[in-house]
């Protein structure tokens, strides 16, 4: 037995690997069908299916901010045939909950970037508050006044305030929401004053006149936004917060099996129909290696971990 079951391995590192895939490959998406990264995981699934000539099957397993889907992928084999869909909140809440159930930097293989881009600070015109350093004079001023709805506890959305109250010594009120539309609607009318949100989720609004925004989170200008000045033009050096999209494989995924998915996402992501949906999307492309995901993903979660630890956050 300890023979055949030794021969077998070999077969699969040998032989298996150059025959990978050979039968339909999940892309676990850990967020609810019809939200943006549910979107972007069925267009990747089905770019990557026609790049690798087999079938890629959304699963959507919900729940925990993303931490039940997460963990769910982590414990499959590490054959290439169950992947995940990672998006921002892989890092912060990994970063924030201290019983996620999983390890961003051990329990997982990096496939590659897919694309990324800011969120936007916004605000109602009831506030009076026109720019990001007039929002924190005013926070300054008067300390708790300003209320922040976020999409969740731990996520990018949450902690992106704390990251701005950790470098300006402000103190604004944080009050989660289950998704950024409802927090939206509530400071349209007036009972929280600030949100951030992607730029496609916000923007409708901005056009409409019933939001004001402030400043994307990058470093960069948005071109979907190019009258929203960046964090740095605003006055904030050193402010560079990215909603990503990543893939990722269960660690001690073979590394032949790693590069065959890195070198399809690749040429998905370069696909003129998906470079077209990026822009409406407002996300640029990012392809690259392995391990410039790697250093990505590590740099992220430990820049989240300092700003949860600074702020002292306690978050159930």
């Amino acid at each position: 037995m300890l023979a055949t079951a030794f021969l077998g391995s070999v077969a699969w590192a040998q032989g298996g690997v150059a025959g990978y895939p050979d039968r339909p490959i999940k892309i676990v998406v850990p967020f609810a069908p019809g939200a943006g990264t549910d979107a972007m995981g069925r267009l990747i699934a089905q770019k990557l299916g026609e790049v690798m000539g087999v079938s890629f099957v959304v699963d959507n397993r919900t729940g925990a901010s993303g931490a039940i889907g997460t963990q769910y992928v982590a414990q499959q084999p590490a054959d290439g045939y169950t992947l995940l869909l990672v998006a921002s909140p892989f890092t912060t809440v990994a970063a924030s909950l201290p019983n996620a159930g999983y390890d961003p930097l051990k329990s997982f293989t990096s496939v590659g970037m897919i694309a990324s881009g800011p969120l936007v600070w916004a605000t109602n015109y009831q506030t009076g508050i026109h720019t990001m350093q007039e929002l924190v004079a005013y926070a300054k001023q008067n300390p708790g006044v300003l209320n922040y709805g976020s999409a969740g506890a731990g996520g990018v959305n949450h902690l992106v305030l704390e990251l701005l109250k950790a470098k300006t010594h402000i103190f604004i009120t944080h009050i989660p929401y289950r998704g950024v539309a409802p927090a939206t609607m509530d400071m349209v009318s007036g009972q929280v004053q600030l949100v951030t949100g992607t730029i496609p989720a916000l923007l409708p609004l901005v056009k409409d006149g019933r939001i004001k925004p402030l400043a994307v989170t990058s470093a960069r200008r948005s071109s979907a936004m190019p009258d929203v000045p960046s964090m740095t033009e605003a006055g904030f050096k050193g402010f560079d917060v990215l909603n990503y999209f990543a893939l990722a494989a269960p660690a001690g995924t073979p590394s032949a099996v790693i590069d065959k998915l890195n070198a399809a996402l690749n040429k998905v992501v370069a696909l003129p129909e998906v470079v077209a949906k990026f822009k409406l999307d407002a996300v640029d492309a990012t392809p690259g290696t392995p391990a410039a995901q790697a250093r990505f993903i590590e740099a992220d979660y430990r820049a989240w971990r300092e700003v949860v630890q600074s702020q002292n956050l306690k978050i159930d």
